[in-house]
């Protein structure tokens, strides 16, 4: 069966800060993105192009934070990481704190594609970006009002940590899909916490921490405290204990978000899909944007 499930961020905005009209957007957002990456399955493309296709989408709009309306350094700019990853030949891409490329996920994927490398960094990315022809954009581009206000109030009244990041300040997009010959993928795109030291970067683009998908057992993205997920290597925890433990995927992750994480002091959300195409969503915070489908006719979109 194919299927796919979409985040964009857990523990973002607390229920009571969150308006009807800014609810919509989200809501708005997610939907636009799942059906897109939908689509793709629904036309039999690949699990691949499906979650391609929805973190494009979640990348294009300013309420998530990745691409467009992503979080900013101290110093005002916006870094962004993204990873990919197909579980049929476990082939991975990924690319950290680049600044001019319009949709990391892209070249996420080329990186993957077209390159013997897994992550490229910074500078080296954005060099291979021109290589592959991509059109890359000044920094402003991902720079919203909204974003800037958050840094600046951050920056007056909240303690600099390098750790943890303060409340409201973290959120991540990514999807995983199975499509119609049983081939998993995943896919994650961030920009981090907001008031990050320039350079700094979290799980999503770790293949394993943030990102992982291997046929026959589940496809994973993850969202959160990206300190914590990276040293709980939490996404291939979940598929670990999938596949030597016996764990269903639901344990599994629950197992990750409430037992592993909570111990270390962190907290998220993980999205994950089963071989079988069963979809799980789980997190530890208040909410979690997130968006499933599936050819049974389940389309599912929530925040609490």
């Amino acid at each position: 069966m194919y299927a796919i499930a979409i985040h964009g961020g857990a523990g973002a905005v607390p229920r009571a800060t969150l308006a009807p009209e800014r609810e919509r957007k989200y809501r708005a957002g997610l939907e636009a993105a799942l059906d897109a990456g939908f689509a793709v399955l629904e036309r039999g493309g690949t699990s691949l192009d499906a979650v391609t296709t929805a973190v494009r989408a979640l990348e294009d709009h300013p309420s998530f934070n990745a691409g467009h309306g992503a979080a900013l350094t101290r110093d005002g700019a916006a870094e962004l990481d993204a990873a990919i990853m197909e579980g049929r030949q476990m082939r991975a891409g990924a690319v950290a704190s680049v600044r001019h490329v319009r949709n990391p996920v892209e070249l996420a994927r080329r990186v993957m594609e077209k390159s013997r490398h897994v992550l490229l960094v910074g500078a080296g990315a954005e060099e291979f970006a021109l290589e592959e022809k991509f059109v890359l954009v000044p920094n402003h581009y991902f720079r919203t009002a909204e974003r800037l206000e958050q840094l600046e109030s951050e920056q007056r009244g909240e303690r600099v940590s390098d750790l943890v990041p303060p409340s409201a300040a973290h959120g991540t997009v990514g999807a995983v899909a199975r499509d119609a010959h049983g081939d998993l993928a995943a896919a994650t795109s961030t920009g981090g916490m907001t008031n990050k030291r320039p350079g700094r970067v979290g799980d999503s683009p770790i293949i394993g921490a943030g990102t992982y998908a291997k046929n026959g057992v589940c496809a994973v993205s993850a969202t959160g405290h990206g300190e914590y997920f990276i040293r709980a290597v939490a996404a291939h925890h979940v598929c670990a204990a999938v596949e030597f433990r016996g764990l269903s995927l639901e344990r599994a992750v629950h197992e990750l978000l409430h037992e592993v994480l909570r111990k270390l002091g962190g907290d998220g959300g993980l999205i994950g899909l089963a071989h079988t195409g069963r979809i799980v969503m789980d997190f530890s915070t208040e909410g979690m944007f997130r968006g499933a489908r599936d050819a049974s006719g389940r389309r599912e979109i929530a925040i609490y």
